[in-house]
């Protein structure tokens, strides 16, 4: 619970240092805040308490998600160096807002009543559309608030209607009281409560960009500021896993997981069939990067289907693995669409990646290095995150699934290749990227863990 309150108050305490004449207090005050919260969020490690009248819960599980999710924070807010430069920027807002944010994905992570479930929600949504819209000049920025807006929206409706036919069934919000139910009902689930429960799904899947509910993800992705998308495709996807993973082991009693795995199963390779083959045919970077977190969501979702004693530990390990590779990848795309942009225009095709790695041998490296974890080639951390959610289908004895995934793996790794392929065996612009020197060693730290994670996936299993 102490992060949550931390977190509240520095997002307050962000704004009025906004008030400021200098800006530079700004950034160091953001990462500091966020490495408090962190640190205080392991003093309830290897304990479990219920917070908030029993509306929060607060275990193991709920803060290795919380520290994924404030890690990505942590390191989206250090990548950027530019607000404090830009005179249009304003910095101390967007910082407050990325903090208020992170209270609304640790609630997600932790919750034991669906109305938390459904505050954590609108609060990390309503951040999100508001720093999808910031570039108010920028006609896609403001297209993409509103495509965003309206499709949270009409998620946040579903899931509420819901959550309403979850109450009539259970008579009650609170997890233990669903699982108790589900429990003793040995076969004889109502439909009010299944309807319930796949309407409270598809809200959800609309939060982590699953087929069919996908449709805003690319133009989201590819109209809000780059660092934001870097935000939104780490932070929000690993709460609303996490909350995901909670809803589903409440009614994971065998009469009922016989009913809703099929279901999500499809969706499972519905979402990698639409994310993986869409990739294929993008020739802008960010926009790869957009069908790219749609597959994602889909190798995360086989977890879900093939529900088990290995999915927490893989759906955590995968956040982890994803989220690393996927800031790098902004990281490095923040810089050279914005240096070898044309007349203004920020240029995010795969073009302005060639010849990279002539003048920025080590920028080149780190996005290799991304593009492999994200497809899962073995010595990253990509690759064993890939491993874990393989495994659970293999438990399940759904090898069917596991095939589907293995083959878009493969097509996969055609779409990341081709920034490889620019980077390393095409001719570009010979003038330098410029990197700033604490934004090098963000994105170094990032390319270390993926590679230690990679070698030795152990340190963070222990964990789990």
């Amino acid at each position: 619970m102490l992060p949550i309150v931390l977190l509240s108050v520095f997002g307050i305490v962000m704004l009025f240092l906004g008030f400021m004449k200098s800006r530079a207090v700004l950034l160091p005050a953001a990462l500091l805040f966020l490495l408090v919260a962190l640190g205080t969020s392991f003093l309830d490690w290897g304990h479990s308490y219920l917070y908030f009248r029993d509306m929060l819960l607060v275990n193991n599980q709920t803060i290795l998600f919380s520290a994924i999710t404030m890690l990505s924070a942590f390191m989206v807010i250090a990548l950027s160096g530019d607000f404090l430069q830009d005179e249009a920027a304003q910095p101390a807002e967007y910082y407050a807002i990325m903090l208020f944010s992170i209270v609304g994905a640790i609630m997600m992570i932790g919750f034991e009543n669906l109305i938390m479930l459904f505050v954590g929600v609108e609060i990390l949504s309503v951040s999100m559309y508001v720093l999808t819209g910031s570039d108010k000049k920028n006609i896609r920025s403001n297209e993409a608030a509103l495509k965003y807006f309206l499709m949270g929206a009409f998620a946040t409706g579903i899931m509420l209607f819901g959550m309403a036919l979850l109450y009539g069934a259970v008579g009650s919000f609170t997890i233990t009281d669903i699982t108790a139910f589900v429990s003793l009902s040995r076969g004889g689930i109502s439909l009010l409560l299944l309807m319930g429960l796949m309407l409270v799904l598809i809200g959800m899947l609309f939060k982590v960009s699953a087929a069919p509910f996908h449709f805003w993800t690319p133009d989201v992705y590819d109209g809000a500021p780059t660092l934001f998308t870097a935000f939104m495709s780490t932070v929000v996807k690993t709460a609303g896993f996490a909350a995901l993973l909670r809803l589903l082991m409440a009614v994971s009693a065998t009469s009922m997981y016989d009913r809703w795995w099929q279901i999500v199963a499809g969706i499972t390779v519905l979402t990698l069939l639409a994310g993986n083959l869409t990739a294929v045919y993008q020739n802008s970077f960010k926009r790869m990067m957009a069908y790219s977190s749609i597959s994602h969501a889909g190798y995360l979702l086989i977890a879900l289907a093939a529900l088990g004693q290995q999915s927490n530990g893989a759906l955590a390990f995968y956040s982890l693995a994803y989220s690393v590779a996927t800031i790098a990848a902004f990281g490095i795309l923040l810089l050279v669409a914005k240096q070898r942009g044309k007349d203004g225009q920020r240029d995010e095709t795969y073009e302005a990646f060639n010849g990279l790695a002539k003048q920025n041998p080590l920028l080149a490296f780190i996005l290799a290095v991304s593009m492999l974890s994200l497809a899962g080639i073995p010595l990253t951390a990509g690759f064993w995150g890939k491993f874990m959610v393989f495994s659970t289908a293999v438990e399940k004895g759904m090898v069917w699934m596991l095939v589907v995934a293995v083959l878009m793996s493969a097509v996969g790794i055609y779409y990341y290749f081709r920034v490889v392929i620019a980077m390393y065996f095409r001719t570009g612009e010979v003038t330098a990227i410029r990197v700033a020197p604490f934004y090098r060693i963000v994105l170094i730290v990032a390319t270390v863990l993926t590679i230690v994670l990679g070698l030795a996936p152990g340190l963070v299993q222990g964990l789990i």
